[in-house]
């Protein structure tokens, strides 16, 4: 980002930006299961982030979600993916903001979806 000239590292529809990259890094590494470098983009992404970008910060919300998941916390993982998708309109709770959180469902093991939280996140994603 650095070697790019200025013109070119700002937030707009024709460049892609600091805050965008690491947006993308932070899902990478998110799916990666490299959750301390996951954190480290999150954290900028959401530093670079303005607070009215609802669904970029919700993605990065759920991204440090599946982070609290892969590093053993699945309980924890669902009630912020809980509580993220309750703070959005039912009309932003769909295409890559609910994939995201559906497939973080998905990946906490079958034997734990009696759990509450579980529950919580099956009936958030079902409505």
């Amino acid at each position: 980002m650095d070697r790019l000239p200025e013109s070119e590292r700002s937030d707009t529809w024709l460049t892609y930006g600091e805050q965008e990259h690491h947006v993308h890094l932070s899902h990478a590494f998110t799916t990666l299961g490299d959750t301390r470098r996951a954190g480290e983009s999150h954290q900028r992404a959401l530093e670079l982030s303005a607070p009215t970008s609802t669904m970029t910060r919700t993605l990065l919300t759920i991204d440090g979600a599946a982070c609290a998941h892969h590093d053993g916390n699945s309980t924890e993982a669902c009630r912020r993916t809980v509580a993220a998708l309750a703070a959005l309109p039912g009309d932003f709770r769909t295409g890559l903001v609910h994939r995201r959180a559906q497939d973080l469902y998905e990946a906490i093991p079958a034997q734990h979806h009696r759990e509450r939280a579980l529950r919580e996140l099956r009936d958030v994603l079902a409505a």
